[in-house]
């Protein structure tokens, strides 16, 4: 018997999602936005029972930081770490962004 995961979202994630659903609506139509939020679930549900499968995140491991995780719904990335038996999605970006850009204006807006 394999374990399972708790798959938790972190608000952010979820305000994540819903932008980046609401802007795929604005530009490509409902069933765009519909096949994307199918992949994403799709993806996260198989975080239930093998979320090691998924890459540590390249930009924080050459930072000897190991303890977060992506999986790739192309172009998109979701980060997440496992926390005992709950694996707790932290936000779903854009992968053709740069990551530490995003991290850098994230942190900017909610300093505000």
């Amino acid at each position: 018997m394999s374990d399972r995961f708790t798959v938790q979202w972190t608000h952010t994630a979820v305000d994540d999602l819903l932008s980046i659903i609401d802007y795929v609506v604005d530009r490509d139509g409902t069933e765009a936005a519909e096949r994307l939020y199918g992949q994403i679930t799709h993806g996260v549900a198989g975080l239930e029972t093998m979320p090691f499968r998924c890459r540590v995140v390249p930009e924080l491991e050459a930072e000897s930081i190991d303890g977060y995780r992506e999986l790739l719904v192309s172009p998109y990335r979701l980060m997440f770490a496992v926390r005992g038996a709950a694996v707790v999605l932290l936000t779903v970006l854009d992968g053709r962004r740069d990551l530490g850009e995003l991290l850098i204006d994230r942190a900017l807006r909610e300093r505000d």
